[in-house]
């Protein structure tokens, strides 16, 4: 049986960071252990937290905005780790886990000042600079591709191969395979634009849409995810070609919209690549090209290169490339099954697991607890009770 530990998980305010943190979370619960995790206000309002995971919101400030703002966001990053550091005296994690982002930095230094077990996961293809700072500085560093880059040289021991944990129902899609597509059937294209949409895919596949042959045409069914304010114009082009489409600012339903598709156009974030990978579904990729070193671009690499996806720079995704791939894929036989298959290859669906198990394999044993410095004496009174009921 499984000892039941505490694990302080500690993650930036957007969905590419939150996703995975709430996926390890549920998988750590599962496990028998108690989980808490540190945001700020923005990453707390990300749906799909597990409903026993507690929340706490700590100062982090952002390093930006010139001398001024680089001592504003000192002030705030020295506070957060005060009062993470408080924080944990009281919830005593065996193990602190960074997830990247602003608001992970001040839980990681509060951990090693108090000398716990630190792990940072990347969820993506480079660095960020969270994590570049504080890779010297942890126990292991969890990633998702083979090829990192800007990965420091002198933590490469440090490094795990683990991938972006991806929801289960991701992962029933792999195992269900991909739909049938008779000859004459409906060709099901889903688009998506990051937690938002994104505008270049309003304007860009509707007009590719518009260019595919009548008999192709007839035949397409697209779900596609707009920003608010291109929802009317992009639904009002669909029905001008007669094509049955959905337009929404955001697919609630996201992984049956998954499972229907037999092609997705999208942008490159770390979640949508792991999730398009692990259900083997081929794509056309649309890297943001303002992210942070450019790392949507280097996160679909693996994909290419197995033959699973096509990616174009955004002043190279034009209406003529899209309909040519489109037009493709959907009509040369065995294009689009051959395209998920290699896609699959490089998904890796026990992410969320091997990462759990990296997690658990560095906290200390329950018995630990007796000694360690900071430790409450009801604490590891308890601890030394269960472990003796464990024995007996």
């Amino acid at each position: 049986m499984t000892a039941t530990r505490h694990f302080l998980l500690a993650a930036g305010g957007t969905g590419g960071h939150m996703l995975p943190a709430y996926a390890l979370a549920g998988e750590l619960i599962v496990r028998g252990h108690r989980v808490a995790l540190v945001s700020d206000d923005r990453g707390l309002k990300i749906p799909g937290a597990p409903a026993e995971l507690e929340t706490h919101v700590l100062p982090a400030g952002r390093v930006a905005g010139g001398p001024v703002g680089w001592v504003k966001a000192a002030l705030a990053i020295r506070k957060g780790r005060r009062q993470a550091i408080e924080l944990m005296r009281d919830f005593d994690p065996a193990v602190v886990v960074g997830f990247g982002g602003y608001p992970s930095l001040p839980s990681l230094l509060a951990a090693r000042a108090l000398k716990r077990p630190r792990v940072i996961h990347e969820q993506n293809a480079v660095l960020g600079r969270v994590n570049r700072l504080m890779a010297p500085r942890v126990d292991a560093v969890a990633v998702a591709y083979r090829n990192i880059h800007r990965f420091p040289a002198n933590c490469e021991e440090k490094r795990h191969l683990t991938g972006n944990p991806v929801r289960e129902e991701i992962i029933a899609i792999r195992e269900d395979g991909f739909p049938p597509l008779p000859e004459d059937g409906i060709f099901r294209l889903l688009v998506v634009g990051g937690s938002l949409g994104a505008t270049v895919l309003s304007d860009v596949v509707p007009a590719a849409v518009a260019m595919l042959p009548p008999a192709l045409l007839s035949r397409l069914q697209v779900v596609q995810q707009c920003r608010e304010d291109d929802i009317a114009t992009v639904r009002a082009k669909y029905a001008e070609l007669g094509v049955a489409a959905e337009c929404a600012s955001y697919i609630t339903d996201f992984p049956e919209r998954l499972r229907w598709a037999h092609m997705v156009v999208a942008r490159a974030g770390a979640s949508t690549v792991a999730e398009l990978a692990c259900a083997g579904r081929p794509a056309i990729f649309v890297p943001y090209p303002h992210a942070m070193d450019d790392h949507q671009t280097y996160n679909v690499v693996d994909l290419v290169e197995a033959g699973g996806a096509l990616s174009f720079p955004q002043g190279d995704f034009t209406a003529g490339a899209v309909a040519k791939q489109i037009q493709r894929m959907a009509l040369e036989a065995g294009a689009l099954e051959e395209a998920a298959g290699r896609a699959a290859s490089c998904g890796l669906p026990d992410a969320t697991r091997d990462l759990a198990s990296l997690v658990e394999s560095l906290a200390p044993p329950p018995l630990m607890d007796v000694i360690r410095v900071g430790a409450s004496a009801p604490r590891a009174a308890s601890g030394v009770a269960a472990a003796r009921r464990e024995a007996e």
